[in-house]
Order: C-alpha cells, then structure tokens, then sequence
C-alpha cells in the first residue's frame, strides 16, 4: 500500500508487518522513519536493531532477528538499510519468506534511495507492498511544495503574508531541510505575531547594508547607478540570489499587471490597494510604466526566469545576468541588449 509522507500519521493504527521508505529527500526520509518509530514505541515496540546490505552481508542475520525471541520480552523494529535498494535474487527470496511467516512482534523498516519503476515491480517488493506500506519520500516540487510549505507553516503555528509565503518558496524550493530549519527560526524570533516579506528580508540577509527593497526602488525610478552599486554590494555582503530574484518577479509582475490594466484604460486607482501598493510608491510605479511597454516588461519577466532556471537547475548564481535585468529597467537599454541571451 503506498502511503505519502504527510499521509503517514492517519495510518498509525494497527501498525503492519513492513514500512518501505524509500527516496531521496532526506527530510522527508527521517520525519517518515520518526513518525514510525513513535508510532511503533506507542504500541510496545521498544528495542531497535540496525542492519546495512554491505558487502558480505548475510541475510541469514535478518532471519535470525526474525525469528528470535527477544531477550528483554518486548516487540522489536529491524531496520534494514539497502543503499543500492537491490536485495539480489538471495535477498529477495528472503524477504519473501519473512511475509509468509510474519511475526507480530517484529516490525520490518526497509531504507534505502528512490526506487526505480522496475524495482516497484519486482517480487520482492509486491510481497512486501501487499502486507505493508510503501512511502515514497520525493521531494515535491511547485505546488505539491507550497502545499507542503504551507502545512509546515500551520504547523509551527506562523502568521505569514501571502508576500511572505511566496519568499520562502522561492528560497528553499526543492530543499525542505533548510526550509523546515528556517520556520522553526521564524518560531522562536516571531511567536504570534505576523511575519512580511520586508521582515524576512531583513533575518535572510544578515543585517546588510542594502536591501532587495532598497534595490527595487532605485530600479523603479530608473537610477541605473544607485542600482548597480547596491546590487554590488548585496553580492559583496552573500545575500542569496533567490532572495534578489523573488524581488525581481515580485514588481516585474505587480508592473506587468499595472500596464495590462492601463493599456485596456481601466482607472488604476482601484488595483493600489489591490497589489498593495502605499501612496508612497505610487510615483515609483508610475515612473516605470511611463518609461516601459507591454513587451519590454514581458521580455523582462522572461529573462528572470532564465536566471532561476539555471539556478535551479544547475546552481549558477549569474549576477551578470541581474546586472543586465537591472539595466533593462531603463526602456532605452532594451533596443541596445535585445541581442544579449543566457547560455
């Protein structure tokens, strides 16, 4: 039976013979082992034993566990670890076996690396399937991560903005450890009390001199060489690329919106508070959708997810490419840089 990770816990009672967690996401793999054991130590299995298919093992130690009495008269987990997630044509009759003749007071934990579609279809994973549990622990990606994101975020309790919700997701996407690390800090700084993205900004960047806010203004009002000189030092200072790009898409796409809605001369005085923006900013916007067109912003939004993209996929923090974003603020700059593409 295939269970999901954030499923496991509504399947607490009666435990089964055999739990498979198999992935690999590392903090989907550890929180689906603890929820097992806490459920297991909950219903009298006490005693742990740890078993690893090295080189040389013997299956005959997992027989041995399997039908051996304990010595302390409580119910047992064995924990076997394939680090190929292969048990070989020995392994696999083993494990087969052990399903004819299950033991009530054993419980079977099998880990291991993402399991192939070949490896689902295997004998030794049918028997094992049919009498227990399956967890495949994936790290989710768009929005089975934002679903994700958001059940954490509810489960420590945190008030966050939409804005700020959005931050996160753009930071730690594809990494739940460091995502997880970083709301249980939000926890401990912020108790019941609402969470912006401003305020975010403020803990991610380490008290920086400059800010992704800073930078968006300068940008908005067109001031090519305040931009440039905090986008230096913000990469002098280590503020992560996800951070400057979240802000980028962030007004790209408020401006996006903005010029949609006053090229189909719709009154813009009622999208402010909409997009939340304060009177104070409101010269900021207008100065940008004076000097931008449709497409101009359009190729910009693009052009921010080339540098995502490369980052995501490859790990490439291109501030040569934020540089050329930043310049494309000035609608003149677009007629001189359209010939310029990312690799």
């Amino acid at each position: 039976m295939r269970v999901y990770p954030d499923q496991l816990t509504k399947q607490a009672s009666p435990l089964k013979p055999c739990y498979m967690v198999f992935g690999d996401d590392p903090w989907l793999c550890e929180t689906a082992k603890a929820t097992i054991y806490a459920q297991a130590k909950a219903q009298g299995f006490e005693e742990k034993i740890q078993l690893t298919q090295e080189s040389g093992f013997n299956w005959n130690d997992l027989l041995e566990e399997w039908h051996t009495m304990s010595l302390f008269a409580s119910r047992r987990i064995v924990e076997l670890h394939l680090p190929q997630a292969k048990p070989g044509s020995e392994g696999s009759a083993q494990l087969q076996a052990l399903m004819q003749t299950i033991n009530p007071d054993i419980l079977l934990l099998l880990t291991g690396p993402k399991l192939a579609s070949e490896q689902t279809r295997s004998k030794w994973f049918k028997s094992l399937d049919e009498h227990g549990v399956y967890i495949p622990c994936t790290t989710p990606e768009g929005a089975q991560f934002q679903r994700w994101l958001q059940g954490r975020i509810r489960h420590f309790a945190l008030n966050l903005t939409q804005d700020a919700q959005q931050m996160l997701y753009s930071l730690y996407e594809g990494n739940l450890l460091a995502a997880d690390q970083a709301l249980q800090l939000l926890q401990l700084l912020n108790p019941n009390q609402q969470i912006t993205s401003q305020q975010l900004a403020q803990y991610f960047e380490d008290q920086s001199r400059f800010t992704v806010f800073q930078l968006a203004d300068a940008l908005l009002n067109n001031q090519q060489q305040k931009a440039q000189h905090i986008l230096s030092q913000l990469q002098a200072e280590g503020v992560a690329v996800p951070i400057l790009l979240w802000g980028q898409f962030k007004e790209l796409s408020t401006l996006l919106q903005l010029k949609q809605a006053q090229e189909q001369g719709e009154n813009l005085q009622g999208l402010w508070s909409k997009l939340r923006i304060w009177d104070k900013r409101k010269a900021l916007y207008q100065a940008a959708l004076s000097r931008l067109n449709l497409i101009q912003i359009e190729t910009m939004l693009a052009f921010a997810s080339k540098i995502e993209l490369r980052l995501k996929r490859h790990g490439v923090e291109d501030w040569t490419a934020l540089s050329h974003l930043c310049l494309l603020y000035d609608g003149a700059a677009h007629a001189h840089l359209n010939h310029i593409e990312l690799d």
